[in-house]
């Protein structure tokens, strides 16, 4: 009997020790489960806190600054940083909260005692610079992986402050990556219970340093993305403009037909053209390449067009003209950049045109041989250098006027080099022959026929590869 009732009592026992064993582990799970879920909640809190700082459009630095801020609220640590590493491989304090310890020892603590210690801290960090691979974080910085320092005091890259308040006793670094390319390092130092940090909290802050990694390159994105769209609508605002300052028609000059192609490889293109009547029946057409392409060449070129149309009708030399353009625009302009121009006076009455040149490609002309009677294409030779390129005496010394016949049937045929540097899939250019073999062959037709063969001809040429550059196309016919 009594050997029942030990046997039963032993029985009880063993079936509450299990039980007592199932309902601890159930409170350990639960325990558990219950740091998850907050661990979950403050990286959701931290997540929807990014969130907020990328939509509100903040400068890097701010940014930086709601990540640290966001870090000491979801840990509970005392003080944390960021330390951003630079183009030349240095780590320097971003930003910073609480009295975060120097990387380096304090030169002059007298100065701390003086003002506010934090504003002290924080100048001494965000001053300070060190190399990637130095102390804890500059190890995070050289391997990208994170690393917790339970017992700070027993690690040597600890510095060890003389102040109090700046004693590091645990610290956690965890690397901020974008697309596996290092930002920065997330360190937050000695949490506010007194204890040292847990692999749980290394886990977090790993965690967080990770959404902060997204946050900093969805900013990245997004301020790309507005920077892109005001770019876009400042070429789009200069194409208009640009678009508005060429001649919409041409004038109407007796025995005279003009027609004029322009095509921008960009939005805006440095390329020139312009026609203008200067009496009855004379003509000043122009055609001018800025150096480089973008905003700044069509700047440029829509204040040489004004120049141009404001000294053309003051004189009758080509020469002369470009002359005083060089004159007016060489004080103003940018180095680096110039004008190559082609400026020519069609007299439809003396049946005469007058070429200058300032660098620009060699006029062409398409005229009968008064000894054969065919047509011939030759390329007027004159001398010039680029408006804006050299001082106006040596400009003045090179500049010349040619002046040939222009009698009815002939072509004059001005173009920027977009046309005879076309190039083919052998990566071979168009070239200047090119350009008179296809104006002697269609020089029988209108300004507009002739320029449809002439873009014809570069178009068969380059096949699948097109025109890689503004081009400009004018030509005058004398009827």
């Amino acid at each position: 009997m009594m050997s029942f009732v030990l046997g039963g009592l032993l029985g009880a026992l063993l079936v509450y020790a299990f039980y007592w064993r199932a309902q601890h582990a159930a409170a350990r799970l639960e325990e558990e489960k219950q740091v998850l879920m907050e661990e979950r909640q403050i990286v959701l809190d931290y997540m929807h806190t990014m969130v907020d700082a990328v939509g509100e459009r903040l400068p890097r630095e701010e940014l930086f600054q709601r990540i640290v801020h966001a870090a000491i609220l979801s840990t509970g640590a005392l003080s944390a940083c960021i330390f951003e590493k630079d183009a030349d491989d240095m780590m320097r304090g971003a930003a910073v909260e609480g009295l975060f310890p120097p990387h380096r020892p304090i030169a002059d603590t007298h100065k701390m005692k003086l003002g506010s210690r934090a504003k002290f801290i924080e100048q001494v960090l965000k001053s300070e610079s060190f190399p990637v691979g130095e102390g804890v974080v500059g190890r995070v910085a050289a391997t990208g992986r994170g690393e917790l320092v339970a017992q700070a005091a027993a690690d040597p890259r600890i510095v060890k402050h003389e102040d109090e308040a700046l004693v590091v006793r645990s610290v956690i670094a965890a690397p901020i990556t974008v697309r596996k390319r290092l930002i920065g390092v997330l360190c937050v130092c000695n949490a506010s219970d007194g204890l040292p940090f847990t692999e749980t909290d290394y886990s977090l802050v790993e965690a967080l340093a990770e959404q902060a990694g997204l946050a900093v390159h969805n900013a990245d994105f997004l301020a790309l993305q507005v920077d892109k769209q005001r770019l876009d609508l400042d070429l789009a605002l200069a194409s208009d403009v640009q678009q508005m300052l060429l001649p919409r028609t041409m004038p109407v000059v007796p025995g005279l037909d003009i027609d004029a192609r322009y095509l921008a490889a960009q939005k805006v293109s440095g390329d020139l053209y312009d026609v203008f009547k200067l009496g009855f029946d004379r003509v000043g057409v122009a055609v001018a390449d800025v150096s480089g392409k973008g905003v700044s060449a069509s700047l440029l070129m829509a204040i040489c067009r004004t120049t141009l149309r404001q000294i053309a009708p003051m004189h009758t030399s080509p020469a002369r003209v470009l002359a005083e353009l060089n004159r007016s625009l060489a004080g103003d302009m940018r180095e680096g950049m110039y004008i190559t121009m082609a400026y020519a006076v069609v007299d439809a009455g003396k049946n005469q045109v007058t070429v200058a040149r300032a660098g620009h490609e060699l006029t062409l002309l398409s005229r009968r041989d008064p000894h054969t009677g065919s047509y011939l294409s030759e390329y007027v030779g004159s001398e010039g250098m680029p408006v804006g390129l050299v001082d106006p005496e040596l400009f003045d010394s090179v500049i010349e006027d040619r002046t040939l016949g222009f009698a009815p049937g002939s072509t004059l045929v001005l173009y920027t080099d977009g046309l005879t540097e076309a190039p083919n899939e052998q990566e071979q250019e168009f070239g200047g022959a090119r350009l008179a073999d296809a104006l002697r062959a269609g020089h029988t037709g209108s300004a507009r026929e002739v320029n449809d063969a002439i873009l014809a001809a570069v178009q068969r040429f380059s096949g699948t590869v097109g025109l890689r550059d503004d081009y400009t196309l004018l030509t005058v016919k004398r009827t």
